[in-house]
């Protein structure tokens, strides 16, 4: 039994005052009783530690190698994109593992409890499949037996170039599998899951509408049962275009009408949606998924959040290309982009929750239930993913309530969550050591670093 006591904590029955939990073997929060004298380790601001909903490992090694201009007229997305297929194209299976360890590290100390990995870098660079079709996914699990972070894993189905079910190109041809393929590589991932602590989950993704038919869609969402269902969606306006054209729909029309989504699904990105898209999504009780950094970072443009929260809406938040990872920047950029497009302040805040209670709270909840988690709420019954804040930071000293989260978000950062304890690892952490020497030797063995 491991005893925790918060001077103040985010519970699911609101902020309490003098609280103390007690977690089971097991990772589960089995008593939370509010107005406790002091026990066990004790902490200044107690909250649940949101899952990162959308990370793509490998493209951490390549955070800021991107930043030149090419010689297109304009540079997008899709020239990001070239470079990072040159990127990839080099990466091993060791390369791989060591990337995943460091950005789990590196979740871990931003506050993230768990993180759904949506992943597609497969095989070989020529496209063959390694001896155990699993062998990438195998190293995603390795790296997080070692970080002990939780883990949704997502292997993704990457089918076709294009809506014209063109080949798959040579950056693309790593990402490649026949659906009999990837039952198999999916089997081999959930068996890699074993090695790691009962909360580790498997989901699948259809990687988008461009990559996978749709009768491949309707078959890969088969397979995937009851477990979570994450897919691109309207991310760029390229892509809303390729798709009308071939499927004569926008891409989120074309999903809703033809497909049963639900509450098991998370629809990354969505930058590119229509109003009535926008309701259609909040009425299907799908998650979106948004990483505003990286959203930012590429050109996306920005989510319709404001009318996506006022319709119901749920969402979370991930690093996407971890080109930064940062849970603060994350839900700040978020707000700050409606800010900036409406020209008005506390877009998503309502009369009941302030703008950094609702960013937070939602986030954490509504990850996840994407990841297929029990966790997001302090509350008995739920894994402790739980992240502590330090209440002698200046940006939240002094503060009380919602206050807490607005200081931190707005006004502070990452450095003030001083630790986390994960689920069934019952792993209390601070600063966690090793990042530093791990990034050395990650940078000193992967010298693709310097040649993309």
């Amino acid at each position: 039994m491991t005893v925790l006591w918060a001077k103040q904590a985010l519970t699911g029955a609101g902020w309490r005052s003098d609280v103390r939990v007690e977690i089971g073997s097991g990772g589960v929060i089995e008593c939370l009783v509010a107005d406790s004298p002091p026990d066990g380790a004790r902490h200044a601001i107690l909250l649940p530690a949101p899952t990162n909903l959308h990370s793509h490992a490998f493209q951490r090694a390549m955070a800021g190698l991107t930043e030149h201009r090419g010689p297109d007229p304009q540079d997008s997305f899709w020239t990001w994109r070239a470079l990072m297929y040159k990127f990839l194209d080099q990466l091993t299976p060791d390369d791989v593992e060591a990337i995943a360890a460091l950005v789990q590290m590196e979740m871990l100390e931003a506050g993230y409890g768990a993180v759904c990995e949506f992943h597609y870098l497969h095989h070989q660079p020529s496209g063959k499949p390694f001896d155990a079709i699993a062998e990438m996914s195998e190293r995603i699990v390795a790296a997080t037996s070692e970080t002990g972070i939780g883990l949704t894993l997502l292997p993704v189905l990457y089918r076709h170039g294009g809506c014209d079910r063109r080949p798959l190109g040579a950056g693309q041809v790593r990402f490649g599998c026949t659906l009999e393929q990837f039952q198999n590589l999916k089997a081999g991932a959930e068996k890699a899951l074993g090695y790691l602590p009962s909360d580790a989950q498997i989901g699948i993704a259809p990687h988008s509408l461009r990559a996978v038919a749709p009768d491949d869609l309707a078959e890969v969402v088969a397979l995937a049962g009851d477990c979570p269902v994450h897919m691109h969606l309207a991310e760029q306006t390229a892509e809303v275009a390729e798709v009308q054209a071939h499927l004569r729909a926008r891409p989120a029309e074309w999903l809703f009408a033809n497909t049963d989504v639900g509450d098991r699904w998370c629809l990354i990105h969505c930058t590119q949606l229509e109003p009535h898209e926008i309701s259609a999504l909040a009425a299907s009780g799908a998650v979106v998924g948004l990483c505003p950094i990286t959203e930012a970072n590429l050109g996306d443009g920005i989510f319709d959040g404001v009318r996506f929260v006022r319709a119901g809406g749920a969402f979370g938040v991930g690093s996407d290309s971890n080109i930064r990872i940062s849970l603060s920047e994350e839900l700040r950029s978020l707000e700050y982009s409606q800010r900036l497009r409406d020209r008005g302040r506390a877009m998503l805040a309502n009369t009941g929750r302030s703008t950094g209670r609702l960013l937070f709270e939602t986030a954490a909840m509504s990850g996840a239930r994407a990841a297929g988690r029990p966790s997001g709420v302090l509350q008995e019954g739920a894994l402790a993913d739980l992240v502590a804040l330090d209440g002698d930071a200046l940006a939240v000293a002094g503060k009380s309530g919602d206050g807490v989260l607005d200081g931190y978000i707005f006004a502070g950062d990452d450095h003030d969550a001083r630790c986390l304890v994960r689920g069934p690892s019952r792993r209390e952490r601070g600063v966690i050591s090793g990042t530093t020497l791990l990034y050395s030797v990650m940078v000193r063995d992967l010298p693709v670093c310097a040649r993309l």
